[in-house]
């Protein structure tokens, strides 16, 4: 495992990654569970060598957690809290894991470069949860994917973060066609309802809904999806090329 004091960081600037994933009815986030005694939860993140811009950072940790590199990828928030630093936290696990105290990342000198105050850039990604395969960094335990409405609780500010990747979200959602994102290629209105229902957390009537999205033009009509009872099978949908 490598020493983050000994790399080329920038300073006291990290990366913090809300990853949204979609999947039966519900919007799910990608947490990892680090490798320490004690249920520490934080959300997937890294730091930025100094030759590289802070959006190849974001892809760079994106690839390394997801697999893919065809990700959609926002930047939405800059938290600089003036006591946002690690030293509390630290200072628990340090206690909880006396046996790991020699170990890379909980080493004195680890200690003090990580316990800084650090000013995180928060970015959001949405991803065909199908198509990922969540990979473990090397201080986690375990990653895998939970319902947003039952996250774990997140070390420091991270459930914040979420919170606040989830307001991001839908505040952009029809203007950038965010939900196409964490839909496959094609859909039916139907399941374009249900994703924008798992988003807003509410119900949204039919007939308004269709009106909506189809009132965008942003969607081709293609051949309707089998179901067995051909005069009620529903149209399948694409994203206009």
């Amino acid at each position: 495992m490598y020493s983050p004091s000994e790399q080329n960081y920038i300073q006291q600037l990290s990366i913090d990654c809300v990853i949204f994933g979609y999947w039966e009815k519900q919007l799910n986030v990608l947490v990892p569970k680090l490798d320490l005694r004690g249920d520490f939860w934080a959300l997937p993140g890294g730091f930025i060598v100094q030759e590289e811009s802070i959006d190849q950072a974001a892809q760079r940790i994106l690839k390394d957690r997801t697999g893919i590199r065809d990700i959609y990828l926002q930047q939405f928030r800059v938290f600089g809290e003036a006591r946002r630093n690690n030293a509390e936290l630290l200072e628990r696990m340090s206690e909880l894991n006396q046996d790991k105290l020699g170990s890379v990342w909980l080493n004195a000198k680890e200690l003090e470069w990580i316990t800084r105050r650090f000013v995180s850039i928060g970015y959001y990604a949405l991803v065909d949860s199908r198509k990922v395969v969540p990979r473990k960094s090397g201080v986690d335990e375990t990653i895998g994917w939970y319902p947003i409405k039952q996250l774990p609780t997140l070390i420091m500010d991270h459930n914040e973060i979420v919170a606040q990747a989830l307001e991001a979200l839908r505040s952009t959602i029809d203007q950038k066609l965010l939900a196409f994102n964490l839909l496959p290629e094609t859909f039916t209105m139907k399941e374009l309802q249900e994703l924008y229902e798992a988003i807003f957390d509410k119900p949204f009537a039919r007939n308004n809904f269709q009106k909506k999205i189809l009132d965008m033009n942003v969607l081709e009509r293609l051949e309707k999806k089998f179901t067995g009872a051909a005069n009620k099978a529903p149209y399948l949908y694409r994203f206009q090329r």
